[in-house]
């Protein structure tokens, strides 16, 4: 909808023309506003069943109250919209629509539900049900909302795994199985990300931070711009020690399982969750 294009909904008693017909009085409506200042539209609202004097005064408090909520959930779509298109204005505008309508075109058209909301409901149940659904949206759009920053935080993370230094990411395809010592009883191999600077520190110290580690055991495995990823074999009843060891010197213990078929598994996973977005 054009940002220079404002709506009025105008309510006027009947009884402006002698007739007192609805046709006479948005006629006479018509011809009072020049096609300078607007057009007129008629905006077809039913009859309602309409209770005491008491009871409108407080439904009046009540639709105020559900106007403002309405409000505020319409809101929420408009920023949940924007965000997950990413601020994208013309984008946003073509999927901001009411029942499947452009928004101009929707007030242009707009027929009352009068399968949903009976007109000779009590206006007391009317509302409550416009209530209720307005509660129903919100809590949908939330949901939907969290449910798509929890996808959105997964992909970001799966996509750190693939593209990030040795100190982060997946390093299913880097480490060639072969390297590490498996399906031994006593031993295992560590992978620690050691940052370029410090390699030199690390492979002189390394046999000294925790008891048998296995002498000259450090094996380079892979590097990048920012760290070294080097394998390192200890007895398996010191090697919290070792890890421990290890961080206190800022170099990054790595866990890592040999899982065969892990690169396509990875490549899949991706894929689900854009699918999913």
């Amino acid at each position: 909808m054009s940002k220079q294009t404002k709506y009025i909904l105008l309510s006027l008693p009947s009884s402006i023309t002698p007739s007192h017909h609805r046709e006479d009085a948005l006629e006479a409506i018509t011809k009072t506003i020049s096609s300078d200042n607007g057009t007129v539209i008629p905006f077809p609202i039913p009859d309602f069943k309409i209770g005491t004097l008491d009871a409108l005064v407080q439904q009046a408090d009540e639709l105020t109250k559900a106007e403002a909520t309405c409000q505020a959930v319409a809101g929420k779509v408009g920023d949940a919209l924007r965000s997950v298109l990413e601020g994208d204005e013309e984008q946003l505008a073509r999927v901001k629509t009411v029942n499947d309508k452009p928004l101009e075109q929707y007030l242009r058209t707009f027929s009352w539900n009068k399968v949903k909301y009976r007109a000779d409901k009590p206006l007391s149940e009317l509302i409550d049900l416009l209530q209720k659904e307005t509660a129903s949206i919100d809590n949908d759009v939330r949901a939907k909302f969290t449910q798509y920053n929890q996808v959105k935080s997964s992909l970001a993370t799966l996509q750190r795994k693939q593209t990030g230094n040795l100190a982060t990411r997946s390093l299913t395809g880097v480490v060639d199985p072969r390297q590490l010592v498996q399906h031994s009883e006593y031993l295992e191999t560590h992978l620690v990300a050691v940052p370029s600077r410090d390699t030199k520190d690390f492979l002189r110290s390394y046999e000294t931070l925790s008891p048998m580690i296995v002498p000259r055991s450090a094996t380079r495995i892979a590097s990048d711009d920012e760290f070294t990823l080097y394998g390192v074999t200890t007895f398996k009843k010191h090697s919290h020690e070792f890890i421990h060891k290890c961080r206190e010197h800022r170099w990054t213990p790595r866990e890592y399982k040999y899982v065969e078929g892990g690169e396509e598994e990875e490549r899949k996973e991706v894929e689900q969750i854009l699918f999913a977005l």
